[in-house]
């Protein structure tokens, strides 16, 4: 390669960088700067990744070893930190939903309270019931 061939390309680069960075945000693993609060969407995430797995694929024999190196330890560590915040959303997401147990448990407690109140059907006069 020539001498100005061997150097890293700043464009691709910061291509690379960029939607790292897009990423992590969307990972909630940033806080944002626009709004102060980390938020999260794992569908844009997902997406974020796939670009670079998709540059990944298209470039395959055309980088330098550096950029190889770089896009492919990139794709990794965020593949891996998604498939992280995948689980965690998902064990929330169980802890969250009540179990069968749980269920009639709470619905067994909800038919002995109606049990236990007073009909509201029984009228209020002194001689209700009584015949005449």
């Amino acid at each position: 390669m020539a001498n100005g061939e061997d150097k890293i390309n700043p464009l691709f680069l910061q291509l690379v960088l960029s939607l790292q960075t897009a990423a992590w945000y969307q990972m909630g693993k940033v806080v944002s700067p626009i709004s102060g609060k980390v938020e999260k969407d794992l569908a844009e995430a997902r997406v974020s990744i796939d670009l670079l797995t998709m540059l990944q694929e298209k470039t395959r024999g055309n980088l330098l070893d550096e950029e190889k190196k770089i896009l492919d330890n990139t794709v990794y560590t965020l593949q891996m930190n998604y498939i992280d915040e995948l689980n965690s959303a998902k064990k929330t997401d169980q802890d969250e939903t009540p179990s069968a147990a749980e269920k009639t448990s709470e619905a067994e407690s909800d038919a002995a309270a109606e049990e236990a109140q007073p009909s509201s059907k029984q009228s209020d006069r002194p001689d209700a019931g009584v015949d005449e």
